[in-house]
């Protein structure tokens, strides 16, 4: 996967519902920040022996969204959301590998 799929431009909510990256190949993503909320992929969220989730989908509110939006390192992001979850990091590889356009 070419360096530039993976490296964020630029990155910001749209809207009350949507975060979009805009990656350094070009490509726009918008993500739904609840789908988002549901991918992720901490201990918390997933079993780490066995890769099953542990996310209960009806235990995240509709309304669900990121307070707070920080980098880890060039790697990733770090959300803080509004339901008091704050562990999951997202790296850029498995964003752009969750885009819902596929791209």
């Amino acid at each position: 996967m070419s360096k530039d799929r993976t490296t964020p431009a630029r990155i910001g909510q749209e809207g009350a519902r949507a975060l979009a990256i805009h990656w350094a190949d070009g490509h726009r993503s918008l993500y739904d920040v609840r789908d988002l909320r549901l991918a992720c992929g901490c201990a918390l969220c997933v079993d780490e022996w066995t890769g099953d989730g542990r996310l209960d989908p009806g235990s995240v509110p509709e309304d669900v969204a990121p307070r707070k939006i920080q980098p880890v390192g060039r790697y990733a992001l770090q959300i803080d959301w509004s339901d008091g979850h704050q562990s999951g990091i997202y790296s850029f590889e498995r964003l752009r590998a969750l885009d819902p356009s596929g791209g």
